[in-house]
């Protein structure tokens, strides 16, 4: 995109394309094409239907398309990939950065793969197989081998020499990595360090030696959380034995966060975190179906309960009408400490050492919530009713589901991050299971009790 085009433009010309699309003046939309960012581009394709999709990619620029492609949610992705063949996806992704081409190429098959490396020149292919070579989630997978390095004997001025010699440098580098004959990473070099130093000085006296390497096999979540904590803008990667492979920067991390952002929000709903809004009906319905399966499932568990209690609702009526009540304000508990606890463990805030301490304070924020809001549904029941027993059962069975619900939320993450379960994309259904059968058994058994 031209450089004189700011971020006003940027969506003035979005809404353009968007019109001239609606129109079908395929002659304004090629003109407007070339005056939009990729990332607009991208945007505009996620936001339109299949068919007007479809009509827009066949008007891009084979050079525009690998930009674009990078810029699109998974399913999308595969969406235009899966119509591409291997010399297209090749043309394509000519000139990117190898981590984006690793990550164009990780949604395509693995023999399709291998003929798009084979077309590849040899160095651009080296790079790439190496990013391959670890898995999409961690650092290794994020990383670009594009990197600049000195070593530390040299002086400043033949680092600026040196660096005066690239035609560009490599996008948000702000260091310099000090490495030693086996590539072993020693520290870096800040650019501002080499502005403000004497030309004369040496790299080893001027170089930071406490470097933010990040190992190759390190988890994605984690890498974003050191560049949150640390406010990094780029930080070398290292194999377990500190030799350097690539370097991740500020921009793959914003993706990785956004991404995780999105997973949490979309897995609530047992959904993809880049399911393609627009996608169509018989490839959205089996996703949805396969969930809403699950929580039927769940549903007859809490059916199962009631059943129980058969004869116990015929006397009293009024339990029907007050039981939902009771597994309601457990579930909206239970959702509130689940989405704490979720949230914490994605940010890196709970460990073994803390956990006993938040189960605590979540079991009397249970309690008292219970309380606080038990009285007043009492009262109400018992006013509603002129049945101040049940208005005492009811109070009692729903703080037992609460304080229930805030000890589950808590517990059921926990327990499912050790067994290798995402909390995000089950906790919900558990929870739920939890605090319906015991609001109903609660609530059904006491009124049993009590009414027998």
């Amino acid at each position: 995109m031209p450089s004189g085009h700011d971020h006003t433009s940027q969506e003035v010309g979005t809404e353009e394309l968007i019109h001239a699309l609606d129109q079908g003046t395929e002659a304004d939309v090629r003109a407007l094409i070339d005056d939009i960012a990729a990332v607009d581009i991208a945007h505009v394709l996620e936001s339109s239907p299949p068919k007007i999709r479809d009509a827009l990619w066949d008007l891009i620029e084979v050079e525009q398309e690998g930009e674009i492609l990078q810029e699109l949610g998974d399913d999308v992705l595969e969406h235009f990939l899966d119509d591409m063949d291997t010399s297209e996806v090749v043309a394509a992704t000519e000139g990117l950065d190898t981590d984006d081409v690793a990550d164009i190429l990780q949604h395509l098959p693995e023999e399709e793969v291998q003929q798009v490396l084979r077309q590849m020149d040899q160095q651009d292919r080296l790079r790439i197989e190496k990013v391959l070579t670890y898995p999409q989630d961690t650092a290794g997978g994020l990383m670009n081998t594009d990197t600049i390095t000195v070593r530390e004997s040299i002086s400043v001025d033949v680092v600026l020499r040196y660096l005066r010699r690239h035609d560009k440098l490599p996008d948000m580098t702000d260091s310099v990595v000090v490495v030693d004959r086996d590539d072993i990473v020693l520290g870096l070099l800040p650019l501002s360090s080499i502005l403000v130093s004497d030309p004369s000085a040496r790299v080893t006296d001027i170089l930071q030696r406490k470097t933010n390497a990040i190992t190759a096999d390190t988890p994605d979540r984690t890498v974003a959380q050191l560049f949150e904590r640390h406010d990094w803008v780029s930080a070398p990667v290292v194999d377990n034995s500190g030799k350097l492979v690539g370097r991740i920067t500020i921009d793959d991390v914003v993706d990785v966060i956004r991404e995780d952002a999105d997973h949490s929000l979309m897995s609530m709903a047992g959904l993809d975190e880049d399911e393609d809004t627009f996608a169509p009906v018989f490839k959205t319905t089996p996703r949805r179906a396969i969930w809403l399966g699950i929580n039927l499932l769940t549903a007859f568990i809490a059916s199962a309960v009631i059943n129980v209690f058969e004869g116990t609702i015929e006397k009293v009526v009024a339990l029907a009408i007050l039981m939902p009540i009771v597994a309601s304000m457990g579930g909206v508990a239970g959702s509130q400490t689940l989405t704490v606890v979720v949230r914490g463990m994605a940010m890196g805030h709970i460990s073994r050492a803390n956990s006993a301490w938040l189960l605590n304070r979540e079991f009397l924020v249970g309690l008292l919530n219970g309380t606080l809001w038990a009285t007043v549904v009492a009262v109400a029941a018992s006013i509603w009713f002129s049945d101040w027993l049940l208005g005492g059962i009811m109070a009692l069975a729903m703080v037992i589901n609460i304080v229930a619900a805030a000890v589950a939320g808590t517990l059921i993450p926990v327990a499912m991050k050790k067994a290798g379960i995402d909390p995000a994309l089950a906790g919900t259904v558990v929870l739920t299971t939890v605090t319906d059968v015991i609001g109903f058994l609660s609530f059904l058994g006491l009124a049993t009790v009590f009414y027998a």
